[in-house]
C-alpha cells in the first residue's frame, strides 16, 4: 500500500469513516482506493470470531475454536517461554480465521480480588505482568497478526466502568498501573492498543492527552494505533486531538459526521485526522503483507499445547503427608459436577466456543478405580441433602476424595464485581462433611481469582488450576497421578479475609469515582508492610520435590563487589539444585528491598524470575540482570524514575515470604534532585538536603536559642521538654516560623526571603 498517496487521494468524508468500524467486528473497506476492511476478534486465551451480524455480548455462537488456560492461569506458570509459545499458536488460528488483531492481552492490575475481569487479567505485580504479557504479544505478532494490548489504563473494577473515574497520584500511576503497558510497549509494539472505559482524574481514556500521546508515544515510543474498547467514545473529536485514532464498533455515521464538521469549521486540524488514517492503513497494510489466505491449523495439536499450559500453571496450595501423586492402586472417589463439567473459562466477551473439553472423571477412569458422586449444583448455593448424604458415603467408601470444587459462571464474570470471596455454601459444606469421614481429602480448585478456605486445615491436599482451559480435566488427572509436576506458583496473594485487602474501604467507590488511596501498596506490597498473615503469599507453590539454593553472587559490570552506580549493569546468580527424587520446574524469584528510602516504599518487589528444568540430583544457575529501574521508584518532584543512593537488599526467594538467600549492594546515584526552598520548607530539611545550609546557619545562627542554629541555650535544650522533643521540633519547624522564636526579635521578613534565594542559587 502506498499509503501517502491513498491518504492524498481520500475525500474528507472518506477520512473521517476510517475512524470507527463498520459493524462490530470489522473496520471500513473503501473499495475504490482497494482499502480492506479488517476483521478482530476477541480471545485472549481462545478466539472468538463471530459473524458480521453477530452481536458483541455473544449471544450469537462464535466459531469452534481452542481455549487456552485463562490469564489468571498463564501468570501463575511464571513462563515466559511458554506464553510466547501459546501467542505463536493463537496467532496461527487467527491466520486460519482471517483475522487481523487478536484483542488481548489484558494486563490491567488486580487492585481487589473482587474485580469481576480479574480471570481476564495476569497479576497483582506489574513487573511479571508486563514480561509475561511482551512475550505473549511477541508471539501472536511473529505470525503476522496484530494484538490489542488491554485496558490502557486503570480499568480495575467492573462497576460503573463505563463512566466511573478513576482518582490515583502519579507516583501510583507510574509505579503500579502504567509499567506493564510500558514493558509490552518497549519489549514487543503491539499493533494496536485499547484504551479503557473509564476516566483516570476526570479525563476519559479515550480522551486523555497526556495517557495516549504525552506517555504512551512520546515517552514509550508507541508506533502503532489507539483503539477504543467497544463503546468507550466519549467526544470524538477531543479524543482524536488526544491521539485515538479507531472508534469501535461502529457508530452508525454519528462520528464520522462530528469529525468533519470539526475539520471545515477549523476546530480539527486537517493533519491530525491525516495522521490518525495513516496509521490505521498503516494497520490494515500489515494485515495485508503478512496474510497468508490457505493458513490451517491443527486443532488436536493446538489442544495439547492447551493441556500443557494448564499443567504448568496449576499451582499446588497444599500437600500434607505427599498424599499427591495418588497411587494408581487406590479406590478413589471423584466428588463434585466440575468433574464430569470442569469450569475452565470466565464468562463475557472471552468466552470461547471450544472445539472439545476434557473431564477428570473420564480422562480418569482408566487408571483409577474410580467412583462419583455430584455433590452440589452449580445453578444453586443451596445444598441440596441427598446429594450431599450421597458423596459422604461415596467418599468414605472410598480410600481418597478429591473434591472439584470453584465459583460457578454466576460467581464471577465480566460486567459486575463478586461481593464476597467465599465459595458457594453448598461447597463449602460439602467439603467439611467428607473431610470429616475421609482423612484423605483432596481439593481441585476451579476459580478465576482468590477465594477463602474455611476447610483449608481440613484437607490435605489443595492443588489450584484456576481456570484452566479445555484440556483441564486431561491436566488434572496426569498431575493427581504424578504423570506431570504441578509447575505454577501464585500470581497474586490469597488474603485470609476480604477485609485485609488494602483497597477494602475504597472499592469500588461512589456512583462517580473510586479512590485510590492504597497508593503503591496493593498486593504483596501492602500484606508485606504490615507483616500480615494471608492464606497463600504471591510467589507460592509447591512441588513433587524440593529444591536447595546456594551461591548467590553479585556482579557490577562483570565485577564481583557489593557497591555500583545506578548506571551500572548488576548481574545476580544462584545456583539451584533438584534434591528429589522426580524431575520438575523451580521458579525462583527476585525481590529487591531499599533498607535506607528516604520515601515509603514497599518493604520488598519483585524484580527478576526465572523457571528453571531440574532433573533429579541436577543443578542449575539462574542468571538475573538488573538496572537502574530495578531499584528505583518514581519522584514526583522530577517526574521521573529515580534509584537513590544507599544499601539495597537483593532477595532470592521461592515465593515472596520464603527468603532463601539475601546480598546487600551499596548503590550511588548520578541522578541530582533539585532541592527548592519554600517559605515552609523545615529546617531540618534545610540542614539534611541543601547542598550548603551556611545561607540558612547565618539565617538562625544571629542569636543563640533559636531553633536550628545550633546554639540553643542548655535552658532551651532541656527547658520543659526532653532534648528529643526540641530536636523533633526543629526537624519539623518550617522556615517561615522562625519569626515566632526568635528571642531577640531580630530576624525579619526580608532576610528569610533572600536566605531562601540564596539557598535555591545553589542549585
Amino acid at each position: 500500500m502506498d499509503i501517502n498517496a491513498i491518504v492524498s487521494e481520500l475525500t474528507l468524508e472518506e477520512k473521517a469513516s476510517l475512524c470507527s468500524g463498520a459493524d462490530f467486528w470489522h473496520t471500513k473497506a473503501i473499495e475504490r482506493l482497494n482499502i480492506p476492511s479488517l476483521m478482530v476478534s476477541d480471545g485472549p486465551h481462545g478466539l472468538r470470531k463471530q459473524d458480521a451480524e453477530t452481536d458483541h455480548l455473544g449471544v450469537g455462537e462464535s466459531v469452534k475454536a481452542v481455549c487456552y488456560p485463562a490469564a489468571c492461569a498463564l501468570a501463575c506458570s511464571f513462563d515466559r517461554d511458554l506464553l510466547q509459545t501459546l501467542g505463536e499458536y493463537l496467532g496461527d488460528e487467527c491466520q486460519a480465521e482471517g483475522l487481523s488483531t487478536l484483542l488481548g492481552p489484558g494486563i490491567n492490575m488486580k487492585r481487589s480480588p473482587l474485580c469481576g475481569r480479574n480471570f481476564e487479567y495476569l497479576s497483582e505485580d506489574p513487573y511479571l505482568a508486563g514480561e509475561l504479557a511482551a512475550r505473549y504479544v511477541n508471539g501472536v505478532q511473529s505470525r503476522g497478526v496484530g494484538t490489542s494490548l488491554k485496558h490502557f489504563a486503570a480499568n480495575n473494577q467492573e462497576y460503573r466502568r463505563m463512566s466511573i473515574s478513576a482518582e490515583i497520584d502519579e507516583r501510583t500511576l507510574r509505579e503500579i498501573y502504567l509499567p506493564a503497558f510500558e514493558t509490552v510497549v518497549r519489549k514487543a509494539q503491539p499493533w494496536t492498543i485499547m484504551c479503557s472505559y473509564n476516566r483516570i482524574n476526570g479525563v476519559y481514556s479515550c480522551e486523555n492527552d497526556w495517557l495516549l500521546t504525552k506517555v504512551l508515544r512520546d515517552e514509550w515510543g508507541f508506533e502503532g494505533l489507539v483503539m477504543t474498547d467497544w463503546g468507550a467514545m466519549n467526544n470524538r473529536v477531543a479524543a482524536l486531538m488526544a491521539g485515538l485514532e479507531l472508534e469501535m464498533p461502529s457508530s452508525n455515521g454519528e462520528t464520522d459526521r462530528e469529525i468533519v464538521k470539526a475539520v471545515r469549521e477549523g476546530r480539527l486540524p486537517l493533519e491530525v485526522l491525516d495522521l490518525a488514517v495513516t496509521r490505521i492503513l498503516t494497520l490494515a497494510g500489515k494485515y495485508l503483507s503478512n496474510k497468508k489466505p490457505d493458513a490451517v491449523y491443527n486443532k488436536e495439536e493446538h489442544h495439547l499445547m492447551a493441556k500443557r499450559a494448564c499443567m504448568e500453571s496449576a499451582v499446588l496450595l497444599k500437600n500434607e503427608d505427599q498424599i499427591l501423586p495418588l497411587n494408581s492402586q487406590q479406590k478413589v472417589a471423584f466428588i463434585g459436577q466440575f468433574a464430569k463439567t470442569p469450569r475452565y473459562q470466565g464468562s463475557g466477551s472471552s468466552h470461547v466456543n471450544s472445539y472439545k473439553v476434557t473431564n477428570a472423571y473420564d480422562s480418569a477412569r482408566d487408571q483409577y478405580q474410580i467412583t462419583y458422586a455430584q455433590g452440589y449444583d452449580t445453578g444453586s448455593d443451596l445444598t441440596d441433602e441427598k446429594q450431599l448424604r450421597e458423596a459422604v458415603e461415596t467418599a468414605k467408601a472410598a480410600e481418597a476424595a478429591v473434591i472439584f470444587a470453584g465459583l460457578p459462571d454466576s460467581f464471577e464474570s465480566e460486567g459486575y464485581d463478586r461481593s464476597h470471596l467465599s465459595l458457594p455454601d453448598c461447597q463449602n459444606r460439602l467439603i467439611e462433611e467428607v473431610a470429616s469421614v475421609q482423612p484423605n481429602t483432596i481439593i481441585i480448585l476451579h476459580a478465576g481469582a482468590p477465594v477463602t478456605m474455611p476447610w483449608a486445615g481440613s484437607v490435605k491436599g489443595i492443588l489450584n488450576v484456576y481456570l484452566g482451559g479445555q484440556a483441564v480435566g486431561e491436566a488434572c488427572v496426569d498431575l493427581l497421578s504424578g504423570k506431570a509436576c504441578p509447575g505454577g506458583k501464585l500470581a497474586e496473594t490469597y488474603p485470609l479475609r476480604l477485609q485485609d485487602n488494602p483497597s477494602y474501604l475504597n472499592f469500588p467507590g461512589t456512583r462517580e469515582k473510586v479512590d485510590y488511596k492504597e497508593g503503591i501498596f496493593i498486593g504483596y506490597r501492602h500484606y508485606d508492610a504490615l507483616d500480615m498473615d494471608v492464606l497463600f503469599p504471591f510467589g507460592y507453590g509447591l512441588s513433587y520435590t524440593t529444591f536447595e539454593y546456594s551461591h548467590l553472587t553479585i556482579r557490577v559490570n562483570d565485577t564481583v563487589t557489593d557497591k555500583g552506580k545506578d548506571t551500572d549493569t548488576i548481574t545476580v546468580t544462584v545456583n539451584i539444585k533438584n534434591t528429589g527424587n522426580i524431575a520438575g520446574k523451580e521458579i525462583v524469584q527476585l525481590y529487591i528491598s531499599d533498607k535506607e528510602a528516604s520515601v515509603r516504599r514497599p518493604k520488598q518487589e519483585l524484580k527478576g524470575f526465572d523457571k528453571i528444568y531440574l532433573e533429579p540430583g541436577e543443578e542449575k544457575t539462574a542468571v538475573f540482570t538488573l538496572n537502574k529501574r530495578s531499584f528505583a521508584y518514581y519522584h514526583e518532584g522530577i517526574h521521573d524514575w529515580y534509584a537513590e543512593s544507599g544499601v539495597y537488599e537483593i532477595r532470592i526467594g521461592a515465593s515472596s515470604r520464603d527468603i532463601r538467600l539475601t546480598g546487600r549492594l551499596t548503590l550511588e546515584s548520578t541522578t541530582v534532585i533539585p532541592f527548592v526552598v519554600k517559605d515552609y520548607t523545615t529546617c531540618g530539611d534545610i540542614l539534611h538536603y541543601a547542598k550548603d545550609p551556611s545561607p540558612f546557619m547565618e539565617l538562625s545562627g544571629q542569636q543563640e536559642g533559636v531553633p536550628g542554629s545550633g546554639k540553643e541555650t542548655k535552658e532551651d535544650a532541656l527547658g520543659e521538654g526532653s532534648a528529643e522533643m526540641i530536636r523533633q521540633m526543629m526537624d519539623g519547624l518550617p522556615l517561615h516560623s522562625i519569626l515566632s522564636f526568635d528571642p531577640t526579635k531580630s530576624i525579619t521578613i526580608e532576610a528569610i526571603r533572600k536566605t531562601i534565594d540564596s539557598l535555591n542559587s545553589q542549585q
